[in-house]
């Protein structure tokens, strides 16, 4: 008898409404990562309209990390308590409005304030959808999931950086970046309504009265075998709990290395991702071509992402993400050689987003794989909410740097700023990485 709607998914292939899911968590993903870059996109428009600092231009550019941390620890609970479903659609309206109102934006506060409500939305979206990535996908395909789940955030911005350096930053100006955001966002909201489903995992670990009958209907959804009944629910005393993520020696060390980890590595990664644009702006090159730079680096975040999935299922998560945040180390460092053509300043980007968004898929397979479907999206909330700290601190610190040492000095900063992948890299090492799943079995 079959009372483990986790094992039905885990043992049985994939099916075509399972990658649909997928697919549909790769877009929600791309579509955060065109969001959370929009600014840098916009950033050399708006210093020149309003005339914004450097160490200014930082706190803007960091507005929705500030946002999305808060978002992951606020709302990636809401996940866990309510669903995953209503979780993204509430963060689908938050983003859109977000956004929009960006776009009005008349004043450098009055543009801080909306893109940090943006990041809310995006926090608390990076949560679900990462928890329903693991929870549909089988055990044999769950590593190309995360994969795909993980370059969708590159993607977005490849995608993202095309319309904006070919058409919104040549036919209008820096606020059709927001605007073209907001309406893809609205977009999107249909599209989660009709074609995900409520992830069995979450009903197991929830319980709800009618906990079977909504597990099988997810897993008919997913034209997968229903369960005949449910295991008995664990005592009172003995049931789950989401502080175990912290309460729980196991699972409290898992949080902190990965929570830390993810943060140190966030700093170096965000520095390309924020600051490039400016950067080449700063050697004569025009907005369009700037905003080409972040193209090709997210371009190599994506090959680097998707190829780097494949390599987890051949070699696992730990020892290949320790490589990636080294071999990143090098290329951010390597960023700082300031390049003598336009070229060269995109290749330089790809490297840098080819090693670095391939720890980035990493340390996410790692998330899905080291908190048990009852915390997923709390723990994942938790690691991301810590983690953008360091994302909300890079540009801000880079800026301060820039501001201290000058601008001609990029090597210095650069440098610097690759050091958070070193740190990364040690707590790594450090990790002791298990299905949670399995050990809670």
């Amino acid at each position: 008898m079959q009372n483990d709607p986790r094992a039905v998914i885990d043992d049985n292939p994939m099916g075509m409404r399972q990658w649909v899911v997928v697919l549909l968590m790769v877009a929600l993903n791309a579509l955060d990562g065109f969001d959370v870059l929009s600014s840098a996109f916009a950033a050399p428009g708006i210093t020149r309209e309003w005339g914004v600092p450097r160490e200014a231009l930082g706190i803007v550019l960091s507005a929705e990390l500030i946002g999305m941390g808060f978002g992951s620890l606020l709302l990636g609970g809401v996940a866990d308590r309510v669903g995953r479903k209503p979780a993204m659609l509430a963060c689908l309206v938050v983003m859109a409005v977000g956004m929009y109102f960006a776009h009005a934006a008349n004043a450098v506060n009055a543009l801080t304030a909306w893109r940090l409500l943006t990041g809310l939305g995006i926090g608390g979206m990076l949560a679900a959808t990462n928890a329903v990535t693991a929870e549909c996908s089988s055990q044999a395909g769950r590593s190309l999931a995360m994969a795909l789940y993980v370059i969708g955030y590159p993607l977005g911005a490849v995608i993202g950086g095309f319309v904006a350096q070919g058409w919104l930053l040549v036919a209008y100006d820096w606020r059709a970046v927001f605007l073209f955001g907001a309406v893809v966002t609205a977009a999107l909201i249909p599209l989660v309504m009709l074609l995900v489903p409520e992830t069995p995992a979450f009903f197991a670990a929830t319980r709800p009265a009618d906990a079977l009958a909504r597990i099988n209907r997810s897993l008919a959804a997913f034209r997968l075998p229903p369960i005949d009944a449910l295991a008995p629910a664990p005592a009172e005393a003995d049931k789950p709990r989401l502080t175990d993520i912290l309460a729980k020696p196991a699972l409290r060390k898992v949080t902190l290395l990965l929570a830390f980890g993810y943060m140190f590595h966030t700093i170096t990664f965000y520095y390309i991702l924020k600051w490039a644009v400016q950067i080449v702006s700063d050697f004569g090159y025009s907005q369009p071509q700037a905003a080409s730079v972040l193209t090709w680096a997210n371009i190599g975040g994506a090959t680097g992402g998707f190829l780097f999935g494949f390599l987890m299922r051949r070699w696992d998560i730990k020892r290949p993400t320790i490589v990636m945040l080294l071999a990143g180390v090098v290329a951010v460092a390597a960023f700082g050689i300031a390049k003598d053509s336009l070229w060269g300043w995109r290749m330089a980007t790809f490297a840098t987003g080819f090693f670095t968004n391939a720890a980035i898929v990493g340390f996410y397979a790692a998330f899905a794989r080291g908190f048990p479907a009852y915390a997923r999206a709390t723990g994942t909330g938790l690691v991301l909410g810590v983690g953008r700290a360091g994302a909300a601190g890079s540009p801000i610190l880079a800026g301060f740097l820039f501001a201290a040492i000058g601008k001609e000095h990029l090597l210095t900063v650069s440098v610097i700023m690759a050091a958070g992948s070193v740190v990364a890299a040690l707590l790594l090492l450090m990790l002791p990485l298990k299905d949670a799943d399995r050990e809670m079995a």
